[in-house]
């Protein structure tokens, strides 16, 4: 095995989605012998490359937050920091009463610091309830609290619906007044705690993002696709003497006499020194129940969303579409997609392939929504150009068609969120060499994954003794957003 000592410590990876790979990536760099075990036909989870009329696009996640470290810094570990490509365009659009209408700056996470930039978007009721806010009697968060809960008592529903609901919709696919202000929204729920005003509030968080100005773009894109990171990581660990074995499910997870792990995987048995469990809330709970009941008892509790995404690639000649990189829509408006995005507006490497083709993409499904995605393939198509038609004025037949459905796809982070981490991970410590990590812990986006892996390995630190510090990595904090 290529850079590791023959007397290292084995680990067992269970999940190839970027969280499971970025662990293996760090457990390499530790020293240790890594296997990864993936039960279906291939790693990514849910990143995911393709294509439409010949033209490469993202059939999952398509961006980065780029100003979180981890996921930036991974695709330059493996060899892709050529190939990091901010948007071309950043400018995105509310479709609401009617009309595109410019997104309101000034925000955080749809919640606004004045009424000045709401005016088309909200009523002038609503407008008029957003200035109130200063005179209202402080409002307590607590431990926790619904993010459409505290910002509708505070600046009224139509700040929620319009504003909030679709910002988060497209991060969680989840509902507002169910969403944990201090899971989703950490920095407004620090702030919530010490001023009287949620305005007052976020203007306080847009001062201190003012007195220390980030340079860079907020998200990136990577030539290719973001679907070709874990690609390049699963090379990377294999290049570096890892195994990654795909349709091998892990089915059961016990200890062994020696005190370490006994994985049963199809007709194979692996022992190991340590486990990492990067897989979804049932899976893990089901690996776990044997030896951390408890555990697995919160994992069951966990609820996840599905959704559906719907590529759609035109003749550039049929197409005239706005400026920008797309649109959200607020659920109370009453429509079927949940945004679009103009992707060959939006990256140029999906523009430079085939400048002669345009692809768009839309989004169906928020938690608890059965009836849109039980629709056929053909039908999410109809409702998606009917929509695009109603938005845009795009009427022309798309020349190819991609539905993509990811089913129970995105966890959601109701109130009390952070406490039952907190005690999933609290029962899983008790026993050595054993950890857990990804979308369902610290964050849905890619570097709240990449971290939640790392955190992980580092968890893993002391029960490892064999494995050489190869390399020292700071563990950035893991709740620092919650983008692609």
């Amino acid at each position: 095995m290529s850079g590791v000592r023959s007397d290292a410590r084995r680990v067992v990876v269970i999940g190839a989605g970027i969280a499971g790979l970025a662990a293996a990536h760090r457990l390499l760099e530790r020293g240790a012998r890594v296997t990864v075990l993936e039960a279906s036909g291939r790693v990514g989870g849910k990143l995911l490359p393709g294509e439409i009329a010949g033209v490469r696009v993202d059939l999952g996640a398509e961006s980065l937050l780029a100003r979180r470290p981890e996921a930036v810094g991974l695709a330059r570990e493996v060899g892709l920091a050529d190939r990091l490509q901010p948007p071309a365009t950043a400018t995105a659009a509310l479709w609401t009463r009617g009309a595109l209408r410019p997104m309101p700056k000034g925000h955080v996470m749809g919640v606004p610091g004045t009424a000045d930039a709401l005016t088309g978007v909200l009523s002038e009721e609503g407008l008029r309830r957003v200035e109130r806010d200063a005179e209202l009697p402080r409002t307590e968060v607590g431990d926790d609290v619904a993010v459409g809960e505290y910002v509708a008592a505070r600046l009224g529903r139509e700040v929620v619906d319009r504003l909030v609901e679709p910002l988060l919709g497209g991060v969680y696919a989840g509902d507002a007044y169910r969403i944990s202000l201090r899971s989703a929204v950490p920095q407004l729920f620090q702030a919530a705690r010490t001023h009287d005003s949620l305005t007052e509030a976020v203007r306080g968080i847009q001062a201190r993002a003012a007195a220390n100005p980030q340079t860079g773009p907020v998200f990136t894109g990577i030539a290719g696709g973001i679907g070709t990171l874990p690609l390049a990581v699963a090379d990377s660990v294999r290049a570096r003497g890892a195994e990654i074995l795909t349709r091998t499910a892990a089915t059961e997870l016990r200890r062994a006499d020696d005190g370490g792990w006994r994985i049963t995987a199809g007709d194979r048995t692996l022992h190991a020194d340590a486990v990492v469990v990067a897989v979804p809330a049932p899976a893990a709970a089901a690996l776990l129940r044997a030896e951390v009941p408890a555990a697995a008892a919160e994992l069951t509790a966990v609820e996840y969303a599905s959704m559906a995404l719907i590529t759609l690639a035109y003749r550039r000649c049929d197409v005239r579409l706005p400026v920008g990189s797309g649109f959200l829509v607020p659920p109370v408006d009453g429509r079927t997609i949940k945004a679009s995005t103009f992707a060959s507006q939006k990256w140029g490497w999906i523009a430079e392939q085939d400048p002669e083709t345009v692809v768009l993409r839309t989004s169906v499904g928020r938690h608890g929504e059965t009836e849109i995605l039980g629709r056929d393939d053909t039908d999410l198509v109809a409702v998606s150009r009917h929509d695009l038609a109603a938005a845009t004025g795009l009427g022309a037949t798309p020349v190819a068609t991609r539905v993509t459905r990811w089913d129970d796809g995105l966890p959601q982070y109701p109130v009390g969120h952070h406490a039952r981490v907190a005690r999933i991970r609290d029962h899983v410590g008790k026993l050595p060499g054993l950890a857990v990590c990804g979308a369902l812990y610290d964050g849905v986006g890619v570097p709240a994954c990449v971290a939640s892996a790392y955190a992980a390995v580092d968890q893993l630190g002391g029960d490892l003794r064999g494995v050489e510090q190869l390399t020292a990595h700071p563990v950035q904090s893991l709740h620092g957003g919650a983008g692609e």
